[in-house]
């Protein structure tokens, strides 16, 4: 057996390889190479165990995660691999990169190629990895942090600047302000009410949403999903089952289910450019943990 704490996971697997990995994995998700159960909840969302098969390798990975909302960190994770050799690894540090590295392969799928500001709401334990994502596909040169707890924002805006000097980061708390000229947003909240109105938002953006997770929360508000030139989701099925905003919208009749497209079948039919508003939202699927327990297996 071997084992993988936090810090070994950062040293093996890079963002950018994070993000490779993800894209072969949705390929092999379209073309139903996985086996992907239901997500099991327990105690209304404080306990998630996921897991997923890969036919063509025999190759399967189960994770449990602890969500805590007044806890930091409110995500809490372990997750095993069998496979040629069984690997245990810390779930919680794999949550974060591969939630990071969804988002960057769906901005680089859609964001403007030309991006170069970014908007990260949020500053919690997901929000780093966002940010390391979008800059690993994209020429950020500014990032604005907006947050409720201002010094939270500023923390993060001086941890991030030491990791990238070339990036100008500033924090706020005003949400309004800090969309209004985006290029990019990553949302990573666990807030109930959509954190801005589409008015708030230039013609053209793109949108990545990962942090609402339960029917009752939602990041985005229904006007966007209705106007946008795009909703690309990790897969539709989970997306109609656990994204309060999709819900919502659909219940609404403001967004048909069959709009909704699947970043696996957007990966082969390469959607095409628009000068308006996209959207991706993400709930988590166990091939993206596979993805990066495979990175793991494959190191020396």
């Amino acid at each position: 057996m071997r084992i993988f704490g936090a810090e070994d996971v950062r040293r093996v697997v890079s963002m950018p390889m994070a993000i490779e990995g993800m894209r072969q994995a949705f390929l092999d998700l379209a073309a139903g190479n996985f086996v992907l159960p239901a997500r099991q909840v327990f105690g209304d969302g404080a306990v998630l165990v996921m897991s997923t098969y890969h036919t063509p390798t025999r190759t399967a990975v189960v994770k449990k995660i602890s969500i805590d909302l007044d806890r930091d960190p409110a995500i809490r994770a372990l997750l095993i691999w069998t496979g040629g050799e069984q690997i245990v690894a810390d779930g919680t540090v794999i949550t974060t990169l591969r939630t990071g590295a969804v988002v960057g392969l769906a901005t680089d799928l859609l964001a403007p190629a030309d991006a170069t500001r970014l908007t990260l709401i949020g500053t919690g334990g997901q929000a780093a990895d966002q940010v390391r994502a979008v800059l690993a596909v994209r020429p950020i040169a500014e990032t604005m942090i907006a947050g409720r707890n201002p010094d939270r924002a500023r923390a993060l805006a001086a941890a991030l600047t030491d990791e990238f000097p070339q990036v100008k980061f500033i924090s706020g708390t005003n949400i309004d302000r800090a969309v209004a000229a985006a290029d990019i947003i990553c949302c990573a909240t666990s807030t109930s009410t959509p954190l801005f109105e589409a008015d708030a938002l230039p013609e053209r953006v793109h949108v990545n949403a990962i942090g609402a997770f339960r029917p009752t929360m939602r990041e985005l508000p229904r006007s966007l999903l209705a106007s946008a030139d795009l909703v690309l989701v990790d897969q539709r099925e989970a997306a109609l089952e656990e994204s309060g905003e999709i819900i919502d919208a659909v219940q609404s009749g403001a967004l048909s289910p069959d709009s909704l497209v699947e970043l696996g079948t957007a990966l082969t039919t390469h959607p095409q450019p628009t000068t308006g508003r996209t959207v991706f939202k993400s709930v988590g699927l166990g091939p993206q943990d596979w993805a990066i327990a495979r990175l793991l297996s494959q190191s020396p």
